[in-house]
């Protein structure tokens, strides 16, 4: 029986190797024709990324801190002015050859809430050119408030944490639907109908209580991204959002026609014309009459959310202090504070867990360089906050990476300045004299 097998494989051996030999030729002589569509994706990633990054080395970022008033009666739709405002003069979406050639990419602004030792501090990162734009937008809606220019805070702190001395805990946040689902935003709260400053509810009160328990040797950052969405990611979240919408509202979806191609190969095949679509049956009542209250809440949250300005947004946070006083316990302040903007019906923000300093061990996950995995993401998590990054950089991201849409709405609602009444924290520095109008009668020589 052997030598009859290798009979066999000798004979077919003979019969393929002219074969083989001749595709090696083939292969040898044309290797290199499908290099470009292998290699094109990733060679235009690396020079796309190249070219950002110097573009970026020429732009010069400035802090801003602004002091808020005494008593700040504006309501919250006050900073969502400023924000739309903002919206439209950061809104500079590159063109073809300013994306690929310039390296230009369409920039935003930070949104920072700090605590350092149990004082509080409101700042706004942006460049240098569109100062005089933050600023005017700011002192529209709070003319009493005070605007500077700040060194960065986080020079103030080791660069290397975490080390023998510091110690910190972090993570990026994410939203648990899609998009189009809204957040809790201020309009959910009582801040617009309660006419007594005294009995309003406002969700900031829960972050600044929690910044103000801050020990001297402890501090918390809290940052939020935001940048005006270009119209190639604008039109994909509006379409999103309106399908949404539609699906939600339980209408029919519109037939699609068929290309003429496919109805030409059903007629050769079956020998049949196409039949014409048959409409929908006759439904007594609407589909929009049907809904529960819960859906129509979830229909027009939706539509509001579309209704206004878009900016691409992330958040994230870092707890840190020194060993002798930082007290792990208490990053479950900031939970707390993000924790006011869930909806169980709608969307929520929620720990991304691609970022956060934890290792999440598992039957094949409890012993691989679990100390120097989470020494390493604690490095990459401060990294990336000092340099103002998205949080898979330099990767794109996207909703299920940490990077997600909120509109003026969502993003007033999650950074504004409440007044003293509303949270009354002793460690936020407010401004206690108030401005007025010099007299027209006084010199100017």
């Amino acid at each position: 029986m052997l030598p009859e097998i290798l009979e066999f494989l000798n004979t077919a051996w003979k019969v393929a190797q002219p074969i083989l030999d001749y595709f090696w030729l083939i292969i040898k002589a044309w290797w290199w024709v499908p290099l470009p569509f292998i290699l094109w994706k990733p060679a235009s990633f690396f020079w796309l990324f190249w070219r950002i990054e110097e573009w970026n080395k020429k732009q010069k970022r400035i802090l801003l801190e602004v002091k808020i008033p005494e008593e700040s009666l504006k309501p919250i739709r006050a900073m969502e002015s400023v924000l739309s405002g903002l919206w439209q003069a950061f809104w500079d979406p590159p063109n073809w050859h300013e994306k690929w050639w310039e390296g230009k990419i369409s920039l935003g602004f930070q949104l920072e809430t700090i605590s350092d030792g149990g004082e509080v501090h409101f700042y706004i990162r942006c460049c240098d050119y569109r100062r005089d734009i933050v600023e005017s937008n700011f002192y529209s809606q709070y003319p009493e408030a005070e605007i500077t220019l700040v060194e960065d805070y986080i020079k103030n702190v080791p660069q290397d944490m975490p080390n023998k001395d510091w110690d910190f805990w972090g993570a990026d946040y994410c939203l648990t639907k899609p998009d189009p689902y809204p957040i809790k935003t201020y309009k959910d709260f009582e801040t617009e109908a309660e006419r007594e400053e005294e009995k309003r509810v406002d969700p900031m009160a829960t972050l600044l209580e929690a910044m103000a328990k801050m020990k001297p040797g402890e501090q918390l950052w809290v940052q939020i991204q935001a940048s005006p969405i270009a119209q190639e990611y604008a039109e994909p979240f509006l379409k999103e959002g309106s399908a949404l919408r539609e699906k939600l509202a339980k209408r029919p979806e519109p037939a699609k026609p068929k290309p003429m191609w496919e109805e030409a190969t059903e007629i050769l095949i079956t020998g049949k014309p196409a039949e014409e679509e048959k409409p929908p049956p006759f439904e007594l009542i609407a589909p929009e009459l049907r809904l529960t209250p819960g859906e129509k809440e979830i229909i027009s949250g939706v539509e509001r959310k579309i209704a206004k300005p878009p900016f691409k947004c992330s958040a994230r946070f870092i707890f840190l202090g020194q060993r002798e006083v930082w007290f792990k316990g208490n990053l479950r302040l900031i939970f707390a504070y993000f924790g006011n903007y869930f909806t169980e019906n709608m969307n929520a923000i929620v720990p991304l867990g691609l970022t956060i300093t934890k290792i999440w061990r598992s039957w094949y996950n409890w012993f691989w360089f679990i100390d120097r995995r989470l020494y390493l993401r604690r490095r990459k998590l401060l990294r990336q906050y000092r340099e103002r990054w998205n949080p898979i950089f330099p990767r794109p991201a996207d909703r299920k990476t940490g990077e997600f849409v909120l509109n003026t709405e969502e993003l007033a609602s999650l950074y504004h300045f409440p007044s003293r009444a509303v949270a009354p924290a002793p460690g936020v520095p407010r401004v206690e004299a108030k401005k007025e109008a010099a007299p027209p009668e006084l010199p100017v020589e």
